[in-house]
């Protein structure tokens, strides 16, 4: 049963890829498809028990590339399972509006939510410091003052908290990529207190 939670996914990916056919099972292909209940019927243990605890309802996910890596297993976007998303191409278009619009959508649904930004929704070229190391990552993405944008929109009451996620310093040896992810985290603890 869902709670009452909300969440902000901001990915390059829908994270929802089922874990029988992720090919290389980690959680982080997953983790939405976990929330949703849409993946992990065999889990036992406690991970089992917090499967299917998010209302799709109370979901809003932005700037995803993955329709490709998703067709390779033959998965479906979640946004045909009715998931609120705009994916790169929608929220490079009008950030502002995209940020806003889901952090609106979310707080309708749920009276507390939770912003959570991977910055492998970046491009690669902007933010090489993501994915894994000699693996090529996905094109496209979003700039840095397209991220910024559509996060400076998500002043909507009931945000609980935010996370950042992906950043390997082996891929930023000079520390760009690292003082990027500061100014970004900065400009978030700003604008969402």
């Amino acid at each position: 049963m869902a709670g009452t939670a909300g969440l902000v996914f901001v990915d390059g990916h829908e994270d929802a890829v089922p874990l029988d056919v992720s090919e290389d099972g980690e959680a982080a292909n997953t983790e939405v498809g976990l929330l949703l209940g849409l993946t992990g019927r065999l889990l036992t243990g406690p991970l089992a028990r917090r499967r299917g605890v998010l209302d799709p309802a109370a979901l809003a996910v932005l700037g995803t590339r993955d329709r490709d890596w998703r067709a390779r297993f033959a998965v479906g976007s979640l946004r045909d399972a009715g998931v609120w998303l705009r994916d790169v191409d929608e929220v490079a278009a009008v950030p502002r509006v995209a940020g806003r619009d889901a952090a609106e959508h979310v707080a309708g649904a749920a009276p507390r939510w939770w912003l959570h930004v991977d910055l492998d929704v970046l491009d690669p070229v902007v933010f090489p410091a993501q994915g894994l190391p000699g693996v090529p990552d996905d094109p496209g993405g979003l700039r840095w003052d397209g991220l910024t944008d559509l996060l400076g929109t998500l002043e909507v009451p009931g945000c609980a908290g935010w996370s950042v996620a992906v950043h390997d310093p082996e891929q930023d040896p000079d520390g760009t990529c690292g003082r990027d992810v500061v100014r970004l985290a900065g400009h978030l603890a700003a604008a969402l207190g």
